[in-house]
């Protein structure tokens, strides 16, 4: 019964790759608390900082910093952030897919782009289509430091202050559930002014100390660090859960298999024993 032996193979092969489905899903799920409690951990200082720098962008300092100045387009720099790993579903591609559109937009306008690449999947992709990748990053692991992505983002800023570079934005998936994960491009440099949640125009502004030039330059490179970093802890909790929800169906697929193989088995085996059965019955009434 060569077939059904074939089959048998093939279940219990089936059978370990669940084990290991199942394996991953659980790993994934109790790293993705992890993750998931330390972006929103992070999410309140980001946000706050986003804030000040808004207020900033609609005051009217006499010291008008130069990550403020917007200016003509040549070239523009993108920070990206993927996953080191895969198995996390379609979550890089659909990243790729969006900073693709991107770019042939700004391709289609005879703009320039620079890459660096945070993660291992998006260093190799980009090294693939060719892309100009001037810095990146990898093997950051589930527990990344904010000083781990320092020195991609010292590449972008001596590029922007040194004007070869006009603009800067970070590119990263946005942890909106469980469920869901969606692909968000931040605009970082120049500092675009957004909607005041408060009504303050008119009765209020900044006062600097030592002086503006001095608290700018730190405060601007700090907020381009902490979007970057929360671009960067928000994207690991998309991938846990990602890699969790994949897992689950791929364990659900294999049993589905299985389910499958094992009816197949049992006809073959049943019509075996039937054809042995008719051969029997053959053999005694020819005696």
């Amino acid at each position: 019964m060569a077939v059904g032996k074939e089959i048998r193979t093939k279940i219990a092969s089936i059978k370990n790759t669940q084990k290991i489905t199942r394996a991953m899903e659980m790993v994934a799920a109790s790293k993705m608390r992890k993750t998931k409690d330390r972006m929103q951990a992070t999410r309140p200082y980001s946000k706050k900082i986003s804030q000040i720098i808004n207020h900033l962008s609609h005051a009217n300092p006499e010291y008008k910093h130069p990550y403020m100045i917007e200016r003509e387009v040549k070239r523009v720099g993108i920070i990206v952030i993927s996953s080191d790993r895969g198995l996390c579903g379609g979550l890089n591609a659909n990243l790729f897919r969006t900073i693709l559109n991107e770019m042939q937009q700004w391709s289609s306008r005879n703009i320039e782009i620079d890459i660096c690449t945070v993660g291992g999947k998006a260093a190799n992709f980009f090294s693939n289509i060719n892309a100009n990748v001037i810095g990146q990053v990898a093997k950051l692991g589930d527990t990344p430091h904010q000083m781990d992505i320092i020195g991609v983002i010292k590449i972008m800023l001596d590029g922007y202050e040194n004007g070869t570079i006009d603009q800067l934005h970070v590119i990263n998936n946005e942890f909106v559930n469980t469920m869901t994960q969606k692909p968000i491009m931040t605009q970082l440099l120049p500092v675009v002014a957004g909607d005041l949640e408060d009504d303050l125009s008119g009765h209020w502004d900044y006062l600097y100390e030592p002086g503006a030039k001095e608290v700018l330059d730190h405060l601007l490179k700090r907020y381009v660090e902490s979007i970057v970093y929360q671009g960067l802890v928000e994207n690991n909790a998309c991938e846990q859960a990602a890699r969790m929800v994949a897992m689950k169906s791929a364990s659900d697929n294999a049993g589905n298999i299985i389910k499958e193989l094992q009816l197949v088995y049992n006809k073959a085996r049943q019509a075996a024993i039937t054809q042995e059965i008719s051969e029997i019955v053959a053999g005694a009434a020819a005696v």
